[in-house]
């Protein structure tokens, strides 16, 4: 497999780096090519602006969807933006990794989202009709490719369970896992995620080391979270909603979004 990780963290001698280094060691081991986008390193742009639309005439009003549009069809979106699209293409997987600052990921991350997936390359593609709402949560330029999430969190894993205090992680990570990979196609895995983040030793490194090298050992393998596909009948169309009779017993809230009975927590 040819695998991209996306890196945001500003120090590279953080655990979030430790273990950047652990999973790109063990991705090669196993005779994966992998390539990095470091964004601190890199010193990557996150706002939008006028200047990611070469095209944009100087007196035009700036409407960003429209803009990114015309700039991927053309072929003249930022230099920086057009080399993250060539990695995506290439990579069979993307893993984003991040510290979970604020119940989400960094700015310099979000922002790497929101210039890199183009209207046209990451949304607003396929037919939209009364049979289909465009090619997305589960189709879409990236479909037949996995995604997965490496995170570090502060809190204790009980903060973070069913009835903890933070809500529960997979809740927390629905927006991401959900609306940012599953949304353009990604086959989407659970998330690896090291809690108490602040308070792990050297002893206590080595553990987490492993498990994150089992993961990658498992990439290509482990079952991907079982999300409804827009487009496979469980929603109506053009309206996005959920079938009546398919919510089951216990789904609530973002549960509702996983097909049938098998629900998958994170394993790590």
């Amino acid at each position: 497999m040819k695998v991209l990780l996306v890196f945001a963290h500003p120090e590279p001698r953080s655990l979030t780096g430790a273990l950047r280094d652990v999973a790109v060691r063990e991705l090669e081991a196993q005779g994966h090519g992998v390539r990095v986008s470091d964004l601190y390193a890199d010193g990557w742009k996150s706002t939008v602006d006028r200047a990611d639309f070469p095209s944009l005439a100087p007196d035009a009003r700036l409407k960003v969807p429209a803009a990114s549009r015309a700039d991927f069809e053309t072929g003249t979106l930022t230099d920086d933006v057009r080399v993250e699209h060539e990695k995506l293409l290439w990579a069979d997987a993307l893993i984003l990794q991040f510290p979970l600052w604020w119940f989400t990921m960094p700015a310099i991350l979000k922002g790497w989202v929101d210039r890199v997936f183009a209207y046209g390359f990451a949304y607003g593609v396929g037919e939209h009709s009364d049979r289909r709402w465009g090619d997305r949560y589960g189709e879409g330029t990236f479909a037949g490719k996995r995604a997965m999430l490496i995170v570090t969190a502060g809190g204790w894993q009980p903060h973070y369970a069913a009835r903890g205090v933070n809500g529960p992680i997979d809740d927390l990570l629905f927006p991401i896992n959900h609306g940012i990979l599953y949304y353009p196609g990604y086959d989407v895995l659970p998330p690896f995620v090291v809690y108490s983040a602040d308070r792990l030793d050297e002893a206590g490194f080595e553990p987490v080391a492993e498990r994150l090298r089992e993961r990658m050992r498992t990439l290509a393998t482990t079952l991907p979270i079982p999300y409804r596909r827009q487009n496979g009948g469980d929603y109506l169309i053009p309206s996005g909603e959920l079938r009546p009779g398919l919510e089951g017993a216990d789904a609530s809230g973002f549960a509702l979004h996983l097909d049938g009975a098998v629900k998958i927590r994170n394993p790590l």
